[in-house]
């Protein structure tokens, strides 16, 4: 991580002139949350499952048409040293009240400075509470560059070997925080979108508020769940995938994608 670090201040170091050129200079953003729209398509979901028959996919993009995307909200808290992710009550469709509006226990939670996590994410009716000492993905910093709610943005890619799912992020350059939606984080700058499987899912921050943090870190008062380490989840994660698999049915039904 110190090494990525180093590798992007020299980098935006180099980019300076080129930032202040083509890009609003936003005041500098410490603390506050950020909105996401998260936008799933379920035809793109099912087309970057390998081991499904292209009979299957072809028959379920046909099913779907044009009705595959729906969307919702989702919130990130943060200040210099903490994160915390959940969804949000915000509906982006007042009349939607389908699949995405199925209440199920999940949040993500980062502390920096303390290198710890907690979260909790529902698989299959089951709730697991993860707490474990703070290891982000490896991320292979690329060199595009574009702008995402008002920021010079660069992006990164990582391969998630369990789900079989490619990422690209684009982290702000102007926000040195290495937080980022659902369970990503370990970039030199705040993430601001991500795209997974070529569109299959898509977040993107759409509203920035620069705010101080009260109550949003505060644990919740109901914290019922399996206490798990890391690997234990991704042990029971590997195991409801492969199950799937064997079965030739999507994972996505029953776990967070």
């Amino acid at each position: 991580m110190q090494k990525l670090t180093l590798l992007f201040t020299l980098f935006v170091t180099l980019l300076h002139p080129l930032i202040g050129q083509e890009t609003p200079n936003p005041e500098p953003i410490s603390e506050g949350t950020i909105r996401y729209l998260v936008t799933h398509d379920w035809t793109k979901k099912m087309a970057a499952l390998e081991y499904m028959s292209k009979q299957r996919k072809e028959r379920v993009a046909y099913m779907w048409g044009s009705r595959s995307e729906w969307h919702n909200y989702t919130l990130l808290h943060f200040d210099p040293n903490q994160t915390k992710y959940v969804d949000s009550d915000e509906r982006v469709n007042p009349d939607d009240d389908g699949y995405s509006w199925r209440k199920e226990t999940f949040y993500t939670t980062r502390n920096f400075s303390q290198n710890t996590l907690l979260d909790a994410i529902t698989m299959q009716g089951k709730t697991y509470l993860i707490q474990d000492s703070l290891r982000c993905q490896d991320w292979k910093i690329l060199n595009d560059l574009k702008e995402v709610a008002g920021h010079l943005c660069m992006n990164a890619s990582w391969e998630d070997t369990i789900k079989k799912q490619k990422i690209i992020a684009w982290f702000a350059l102007d926000i040195p925080h290495s937080g980022g939606p659902e369970r990503l984080c370990g970039l030199p700058g705040l993430i601001l979108e991500a795209d997974v499987n070529n569109g299959a899912m898509v977040i993107t921050a759409n509203r920035i508020e620069a705010k101080k943090m009260t109550t949003e870190f505060a644990p919740p008062k109901k914290n019922k769940g399996k206490k798990v380490t890391e690997a234990e989840y991704s042990l029971a994660l590997k195991k409801l995938i492969d199950d799937f698999v064997k079965e030739e049915q999507p994972y996505f039904w029953d776990i967070r994608y």
